[in-house]
């Protein structure tokens, strides 16, 4: 690969962090792991970007990498979280939302926690980054009735967790 080629790449994948980011938040709820997350990914697909074949998305590939990664480390991420001892954990002190739409976002997060990986996963590639399904199914590697099935039982898990009769929020549909 010509040097050229490779720094496209790089530009490419750094184009993408945002994105990165944002995903990886969905999937770990913690800053500080995500950002971690998203360093090993960007390292993996640094190392192996001769992989990438230059006909897809590269978003698609890298979400695809990420998603990898953190299946990788989710053995290894519940081993040290249940080592860690109470005594270090910081508390944050709690701040309550001054805005009904920050606590509504906030439940519906919490919600999106109690999802299994896989469906927290699908939806957040669809709903969040706006993936398409096609798009989205080739990201985690898996069929698109496959991807679909798991967006439909991971919304109707979504409505069963997250209830607000007045307003009720509305997730996109993405075909």
């Amino acid at each position: 690969m010509a040097q050229r080629d490779r720094d496209d790449v790089k530009w490419l994948i750094a184009r993408e962090i945002p994105h990165l980011r944002r995903y990886a938040r969905a999937l770990v709820h913690d800053r500080s792991l995500a950002d971690d997350l998203v360093q090993d990914c960007l390292e993996r697909a640094i190392r192996k970007r001769h992989l990438w074949k230059r006909h897809g998305s590269i978003r698609s590939w890298l979400y695809r990498v990420l998603y990898n990664v953190f299946l990788n480390q989710r053995t290894q991420r519940t081993r040290i979280l249940r080592q860690t001892p109470i005594e270090s954990l910081q508390s944050a002190p709690s701040v309550p939302a001054r805005q009904e739409q920050q606590m509504a976002c906030r439940d519906i997060s919490d919600a999106m926690g109690l999802l299994p990986s896989e469906q927290r996963a699908a939806i957040a590639l669809t709903a969040i980054e706006g993936l398409s399904y096609d798009e989205a199914a080739q990201a985690l590697d898996i069929p698109i009735g496959t991807l679909r099935s798991r967006v439909s039982r991971g919304r109707d898990r979504l409505r069963v967790l997250y209830v607000q009769p007045e307003n009720p929020i509305r997730l996109r549909r993405v075909k």
